[in-house]
């Protein structure tokens, strides 16, 4: 044989295994390599198919145990490549090769085996990023008002047709004391079809009141600062609680104040939050490219004037400082149309931070999520909440915000909002609407000519909120945000 029929049969054998081994005479071996490597293949094949069908199967994926095992496996077939192109190298009789036949080959085939070990490597690699992304994020002991792990074999949601998750953005900076909770989203997800609803509350909402069970009823009885009457805004309960562990009865029980409030005031047991740093989130829509937004019309971004730049009207890929600026601006705008900005500007993200996205931009993703993401949901429940995840994708998204001329922050109809929550998820059950579809793209619309509805009767502070308008019902983010 020649060097070049030498070197082409052992590159061969690194797609073929056995291939080398078959031209060489050795039969036996040669059958028994092709046979297992068609197996594998078959096997990753079937696998693949299973998880393309249904992408719920990939969500085994993300357990710690089966994490290890990848790793594990993705080591042990490096060195297998590695032997099998050695063996297919010697089974070929580069010997019979002259001296410089026999140093070329060497050579290149030492830098294949080096190349055919790289996937492996890289995936192993990947997997571990991933892994240590998820305990970098997801606490290993679990929060005392958590509910523990379930049983193998049992329900993860302990049996609850709907899982709450209050969303929060932070606008925590060095120039800033304490974490003040600028953007506040509940999503009410339906475990069965993963319709979801994402309830918005405005960082201005007053004098709030907590369930009986909060620490803080009994400190404010008549709502959060209610003595004040331009104070005591919903943004700022997270920060008071962690300045007052005396009155909570503990530390670091911000999250757990906000949870009440926001649950009281919807009506909803929220059960778990997860915290995004929104100038991190700068960071997580660079990784994944930039965001492609249909802005309705020019936003002034940077400061209080707008003097950094401006995002035109019309369909744009903003980078990751623009994409938060476009969420945060106030420039000619007001608190209520940037919350309608930021509900679009996390569904373009979760439209577009696809499976393909996410694979090629792995480690910048993951780097950027380590470092700005903050929650309270256990290790135990990642690969139920993949589960879960994979359902609201495809499921129906609406969306209520509780802004004016529907409901007035400054004094708010606490039995108004409540009926409209109610009324918001009993109608995200129905079938949706072929034109209503859960898919998200892009910006918010400024106006809007719902059909009208009879507004629910208060019970307590009754404010001019409580006339008939328009407007209470929740809307897909694909009507509000438009493609």
């Amino acid at each position: 044989m020649t060097p070049a029929s030498v070197l082409g049969w052992t590159a061969l054998s690194a797609i073929v295994p056995g291939a080398a081994h078959l031209r060489a005479g050795q039969r036996r071996i040669g059958l028994v390599l092709v046979s297992v490597y068609a197996v594998l293949v078959l096997a990753i094949l079937a696998y693949g198919l299973s998880i393309a069908g249904n992408l719920e199967n990939a969500a085994a994926l993300v357990g710690d145990g089966m994490l290890v095992t990848i790793m594990v496996l993705a080591a042990l077939a490096a060195l297998a490549w590695f032997a099998l192109l050695v063996t297919s190298y010697i089974a070929l009789g580069p010997s019979r090769l002259n001296q410089q036949g026999q140093m070329i080959t060497g050579i290149v085939v030492g830098v294949l085996c080096v190349a055919v070990m790289s996937p492996f490597a890289l995936t192993a690699n990947t997997v571990m990023t991933f892994r240590s992304t998820l305990k970098g994020i997801f606490p290993s002991s679990p929060d005392s008002d958590v509910p523990p792990a379930a049983k193998e074999g049992e329900d993860p949601w302990h049996g609850k047709e709907r899982v709450n998750f209050l969303l929060i953005g932070g606008d925590a900076a060095s120039n800033r004391t304490g974490v003040r909770t600028d953007s506040m989203t509940v999503a009410s997800v339906d475990v069965r079809s993963g319709a979801t609803v994402l309830f918005s509350l405005p960082r201005n909402l007053q004098h709030v009141r907590f369930p009986a069970s909060s620490p803080l009823h009994d400190q404010f009885p008549n709502g959060y600062l209610a003595e004040l009457p331009n104070g005591g805004l919903l943004n700022e309960v997270w920060q008071y609680a962690n300045d007052h562990p005396e009155v909570m009865g503990g530390k670091n029980k911000g999250p757990r104040a906000l949870m009440d409030a926001i649950g009281h005031t919807l009506g909803l047991k929220i059960d778990y939050y997860a915290m995004m740093n929104m100038y991190g989130f700068a960071d997580l829509v660079d990784a994944i490219g930039g965001l492609k937004i249909r802005v309705e019309q020019d936003v002034k971004w940077g400061g209080h004037y707008g003097t950094a730049g401006t995002i035109k009207a019309g369909y744009r890929r903003l980078s990751g400082e623009e994409a938060l600026w476009y969420g945060r601006s106030r420039v000619n705008s007001d608190d209520f149309s940037r919350m309608g900005r930021q509900r679009c500007v996390i569904g373009a993200f979760a439209q577009q931070a696809t499976p393909a996205v996410i694979l090629t931009n792995f480690t910048k993703i993951a780097g950027a999520a380590k470092r700005l993401a903050r929650t309270n949901i256990p290790q135990h429940l990642v690969q139920p909440l993949v589960e879960l995840a994979v359902k609201v994708k495809d499921a129906k998204i609406t969306s209520l915000q509780f802004v004016p001329p529907q409901f007035w922050p400054g004094s708010p109809d606490w039995a108004k909002i409540r009926t409209a929550a109610r009324k918001a998820i009993a109608s995200s059950l129905r079938p949706a609407k072929q034109a209503q579809t859960a898919h998200v793209s892009a910006s918010p619309t400024t106006t809007s000519n719902p059909a009208k509805t009879r507004a629910a009767q208060p019970t307590q502070t009754p404010t001019r909120n409580s006339q008939k308008r328009k407007g209470d019902d929740a809307k897909s983010l694909e009507e509000l945000c438009g493609l």
